[in-house]
């Protein structure tokens, strides 16, 4: 935790102690501005946290599984509500109505046909009637999420932030079911706390990566729920996964990396049959989108050369490319460093001449809950480095990288009840600091 905490004061001090100019707003490594400020959520959000912070562990820890699942789902909601609402009602609704956001052109698309077949075309800057930033930096699969609301009456900012919100709420049970699918039950509990006071939820709850983290979500949530179950019932549960994860592909050009996590998550469950299943109905949801005019692999390239002629190619990537690990520790909290270093000490121990001598080998690893929640961990962070290296993601990962935080933040559960109780504190009074000092736009 010290570590991520050092990260982010680098980030934030040697910009402003230098004058270099990184291209975000005025609050570098987060694309926000400095804003002190209290609100009609604060008291909510204050009270949330120090009752997070006394009894979260407990109930976790107590409560009847279908109930641990409600009582996280609702806490995740109302800590997301109190956060956002700092800013009153608009800091659920606003965001989502500017001008760079999905619904604006979402009201507009009266044939979702034609904009599938011209949405390559209109990527490029030199096109007359080019999207705006956010619908050209990701497939169409996003804005038919925001067109889908319109259509069903729920297009106003405040209505489809309010969804956006309830959605992103849903992540926290779609973690907690994957990890005992998987076998590591009692330590979902212990991660539950982690899940649901994140200071990420101050940006899921207002954006559409919010979106991507539960719908990236669920989908590995039906891949765990393949690797415990057989017959029938298995392949309905990969056609899901596969469903929902190839839907993914078509909501964000980032992640096809989700496939890092579905491998562990296969590796966890000891079971490889789901995967051609699955692969096969991601790749037809792909190809739906390819015969309907939206050819992912021909707008990859096209998204590429608009990426560089916007502001990207004027950060600096001698900053972004630890500047970018700063604002996903802003983003996941600064705690988040502690599971890294779980990651860390469970492999360097896992490889040692002691674990290779101990009966079993790499199988009875695999019957370990420690080992599986870090292998998704690790695969957290392994999303997260492949990310950054990409060289695609310069700023704006506070939000951009929101599917990658849950997965990271499961290596917490790792610690003593006394740690996770500290680290508990630390994020959600960080959370409650980043949201009052600062305006973060997403």
């Amino acid at each position: 935790m010290t570590g991520a905490l050092v990260l982010i004061a680098a980030a934030v001090v040697i910009p402003a102690a230098t004058g270099w100019n990184v291209r975000v707003k005025s609050f570098p490594p987060l694309h926000a501005e400095w804003m002190p400020r209290l609100g009609p959520g604060t008291p909510l959000a204050v009270l949330l946290g120090v009752a997070g912070a006394i009894w979260g562990p407990r109930l976790a820890a107590s409560l009847r599984w279908g109930w641990l699942l409600l009582v996280s789902f609702a806490a995740s909601a109302l800590w997301m509500f109190a956060l956002a609402t700092v800013d009153g009602l608009d800091g659920i609704g606003a965001i989502l109505d500017h001008r760079y956001e999905y619904l604006g052109t979402a009201r507009e698309v009266d044939d979702v046909g034609a904009t599938l077949r011209e949405y390559v075309e209109r990527i490029p800057y030199a096109h007359e009637h080019n999207w705006p930033v956010h619908i050209a930096g990701h497939p169409p699969g996003a804005l038919l999420f925001f067109v889908l609301l319109v259509r069903v009456g729920l297009g106003s900012g405040l209505a489809a932030g309010t969804v956006v919100l309830l959605l992103g709420a849903t992540t926290v049970m779609a973690v907690l079911i994957t990890m005992r699918a998987l076998g590591a039950g009692d330590l979902a509990r212990r991660a539950a706390p982690f899940l649901v006071f994140t200071p990420s939820a101050i940006w899921v709850a207002v954006s559409g990566d919010g979106v991507f983290m539960t719908v990236a979500a669920w989908g590995i949530c039906a891949l765990a729920l393949a690797t415990a179950t057989r017959g029938a019932i298995r392949i309905a549960w990969s056609v899901v996964a596969g469903i929902l994860l190839g839907y993914c592909v078509m909501m964000s050009y980032g992640l096809p990396l989700l496939g890092v996590l579905a491998v562990a998550v296969l590796v966890s469950g000891r079971s490889w049959v789901p995967l051609l299943i699955a692969a096969g109905a991601a790749l037809a949801v792909v190809l739906v989108f390819a015969v309907n005019g939206f050819v992912w692999w021909e707008a990859f390239p096209v998204l590429q050369q608009r990426y560089w002629d916007g502001v990207a190619s004027r950060r600096p990537p001698g900053y972004w490319l630890w500047g970018n690990l700063s604002a996903f520790a802003v983003s996941a909290g600064p705690a988040i460093g502690a599971s890294l270093v779980a990651v860390g000490t469970w492999a360097v121990g896992s490889i040692g001449p002691r674990a290779r001598d101990e009966e079993g080998g790499s199988a009875s690893i695999l019957r370990d809950p420690r080992a599986i929640v870090l292998i998704l961990c690790a695969a957290g962070w392994t999303m997260v480095l492949l990310a950054d290296l990409s060289n695609m993601s310069r700023a704006e990962v506070e939000r951009i990288w929101l599917p990658f935080v849950p997965w990271a933040t499961i290596g917490l559960a790792m610690f003593g009840p006394r740690v996770r109780r500290r680290l508990l504190i630390v994020q959600i009074g960080f959370a409650i600091v980043v949201q009052t000092l600062l305006q973060t736009g997403w």
